[in-house]
């Protein structure tokens, strides 16, 4: 690794520190200070994404989401995408796995 990408990685982690300290200091819920993405699972034939960024795959077998902090990628049979707005989504489908991929 040189320098330069070193360098690159400590302030991220340095940033990450404060980020942290001050979400904590405002009580902040983790999906508004870490960017995170909400999933909700209901039973093992829908799901619920909230926060998300973009859908990068879709397939009846898979669905590939980006999030703020990497991908999700939803595994199973007969996959559907319900719906889907700037904030949220809904997967129907038989769900076998939920992944999460940095």
């Amino acid at each position: 690794m040189n320098n330069k990408h070193r360098e690159r990685s400590v302030k991220r982690a340095k940033k990450a520190t404060v980020r942290e300290r001050l979400a904590d200091l405002l009580e902040l819920p983790g999906d508004l200070a870490y960017n995170g993405c909400i999933i909700t699972l209901i039973g093992e034939r829908e799901i619920l994404l909230e926060n998300y960024r973009s859908i990068l795959e879709y397939r009846s077998d898979h669905l590939l989401v980006l999030t703020g902090n990497g991908k999700i990628r939803i595994q199973g049979v007969a996959l559907h995408v319900l719906y889907y707005t700037e904030l949220e989504m809904k997967v129907t489908g038989q769900i076998t796995s939920v992944l999460y991929e940095i």
